[in-house]
């Protein structure tokens, strides 16, 4: 009675349990909002921008450090040798007249003298800038430059591997779209194949009929294996995109690429989409910012011509003092403070070419400036008109597919009555497979062309 107690608790644990791993395991579906998140924190590629970012950061704070005061400090300990007193024909006889302070001259004998051995040296020296030519704040600009450089690069990569996720999401939904269509045909390839066996046992169906629709379905059974193969491709690259497991399968959300269709029943004019390039497109971004480099590198340039000016504080305190004919075993301890003027006249003349290749360079990056707005025109242009041809040719292949319907379902009625030939059948289901394909990759084609566009406009 107890081991019986024992297994029906033993089922009911596992059968509970089962149950509760199976919304875990069960497939999730993934818009592409929710993959462009994953990329934010996940993408290696947007990591990579937001570490060159940081630097950016602290290359702004290092140029800003410039404004503040330099402080140095120096200690020194020595060991001096003996001191010798020569005469000027470099003899150590003799003697040399030496004044003394309070004493007048006296008579010392040449050769070696009384020498402390042991010196020590400290020395402290404090500087402020107050003129450099305007270099200091002309480098604190260039670098918060370099930093909105770098935060235009991290939003351009962002853009980058959404537009690369928007591809990979795209051509996984058209095929699992054409999968859908090829499994429909195949079930409809399959009841053609059950009727026609059932009509050949009353010997009104040729067994080379079955044999050539088995021979279709051999064909769309075989595209269908192709399909999927392709669909565990593109879900790998995603994974690996985006640093998921390997065996992460997820499905498209189609309800959220709905809305995205429906946006487009009301296309915006082109002037809207080129409105909205020239202010949010970031190549044309970077390229302004680059004219703003180049300005301002010509005021850095420029001052390399200025003189600099400093406040100096020094305090020095060595040890022995051997500046006299006699070293005095004492520390001697001498502060200043005073203003430095340091200015390199030869810049007058070198630097000339330095400010005419500063010039050139900013009129170059004004010029490059222009052509990446006619590039950033021209690719609107292009994709909107792309956008307006492949809604046109969704409405044609939605027209086509609803003809090779009915010209389909005419066929087969007309089949079914002895009315056709197998090869009119085969062609009507073929003309209805291409028509179902061709409006599948048409649709897909017009979102597409879509996301080009805000791709273009950096409004992914």
């Amino acid at each position: 009675m107890n081991n019986h107690k024992f297994f029906c608790a033993l089922a009911i644990f596992m059968i509970t349990g089962v149950s509760c791993c199976v919304p875990i395991c069960a497939q999730q579906k993934m818009s592409l909002q929710s993959l462009f998140d994953l990329a934010d924190k996940q993408s290696q590629c947007i990591k990579i921008s937001e570490i060159a970012l940081k630097a950016a950061e602290e290359e702004v704070a290092s140029a800003k450090s410039a404004l503040l005061p330099s402080v140095e400090f120096n200690v020194q300990g020595s060991y001096i040798g003996n001191a010798y007193l020569m005469s000027r024909g470099f003899s150590t006889n003799g003697t040399t007249e030496y004044i003394v302070p309070g004493l007048g001259p006296q008579q010392i004998a040449n050769g070696k003298q009384s020498t402390p051995h042991w010196g020590n040296s400290f020395m402290v020296q404090a500087s402020q800038v107050i003129y450099a030519g305007g270099a200091i704040r002309s480098g604190i600009e260039l670098a918060k430059m370099g930093q909105q450089m770098a935060e235009l690069n991290m939003e351009k990569n962002r853009q980058e591997v959404r537009f690369l996720l928007v591809g990979y999401y795209l051509d996984l939904y058209k095929l699992q779209n054409q999968s859908q269509v090829i499994a429909k045909n195949i079930e409809l390839t399959e009841k053609v194949i059950s009727q026609m066996k059932a009509r050949r046992e009353q010997g009104t169906v040729l067994k080379n009929d079955i044999l050539r629709y088995e021979l279709q379905l051999q064909t769309l059974q075989l595209s269908k294996v192709q399909l999927d193969d392709a669909q565990s491709i593109i879900r790998h690259q995603i994974n690996t995109l985006l640093h998921l497991p390997k065996e992460t399968i997820f499905d498209i959300d189609t309800q959220s690429l709905d809305e995205e269709s429906l946006a487009l029943n009301t296309i915006i004019t082109e002037e809207l989409w080129q409105q909205e390039a020239a202010e949010k497109n970031i190549y044309i971004r970077q390229a302004s910012l680059a004219t703003k480099i180049s300005d301002q590198n010509i005021k850095n340039v420029r001052a390399a011509s200025l003189p600099s000016l400093a406040v100096v504080v020094e305090n020095n305190m060595i040890g022995p003092y051997t500046s006299d004919l006699i070293p005095k075993n004492a520390n001697v301890n001498v502060w200043f403070i005073g203003i430095g003027l340091k200015y390199n006249l030869s810049n007058l003349w070198k630097n000339k070419n330095n400010i005419r290749k500063a010039k050139y360079e900013s009129t170059q990056s004004q010029e490059n400036m222009q052509l990446t707005r006619e590039n950033v025109e021209n690719s609107v242009q292009a994709n909107y008109t792309n956008l307006l041809t492949s809604s046109v040719e969704v409405s044609t292949q939605e027209k086509l597919m609803e003809l090779a319907n009915q010209n389909y379902m005419v066929v087969k009625n007309r089949y079914d009555n002895d009315l056709a030939l197998l090869t009119e059948m085969l062609d009507a289901s073929n003309m209805k497979l291409t028509a179902d394909m061709a409006l599948v990759n048409a649709r897909i084609k017009m979102l597409y062309n879509y996301f080009k566009l805000k791709y273009i406009t950096n409004t992914l």
